[in-house]
């Protein structure tokens, strides 16, 4: 019997949106292994795996604390997917959360509980 793959739940446990994320996959039933990548780090095979699948700008958090203390000559320097993806893999914070790999494998960026319902069945 083939037992399907749990979720993969990425972000930073104090998050309050992937706190939210949690709870939902949890209230629905639905098996999650969390991964900080705060503690853990991300590799730069996931994040250029993530950017392909969502795009590279839709991964970069632009409207967190991370990004504005950031000097101006790196926030400017993120102008395409390896760019971005080298800052993020140096300030994990920089990365939008949740980053969710569903069973399917498809990934998805934030926490969207209509979308998710279609995908936690």
């Amino acid at each position: 019997m083939h037992t399907p793959k749990p979720v993969a739940l990425h972000g930073i446990p104090n998050c309050d949106t992937v706190k939210k994320a949690r709870a939902w996959l949890a209230g629905h039933g639905v098996d999650c292994d969390f991964h900080d990548f705060k503690k853990s780090g991300v590799t730069a095979e996931q994040l250029q795996r993530w950017a392909q699948a969502v795009g590279w700008e839709r991964l970069l958090n632009r409207r967190g604390t991370t990004w504005r203390q950031l000097p101006a000559q790196a926030q400017a320097g993120a102008t395409d997917a390896r760019t971005a993806c080298a800052l993020m893999q140096q300030h994990p914070s920089l990365i939008k959360r949740p980053v969710v790999q569903w069973a399917d494998g498809s990934i998805t960026v934030g926490f969207e509980p209509q979308d998710w319902a279609g995908r936690a069945r």
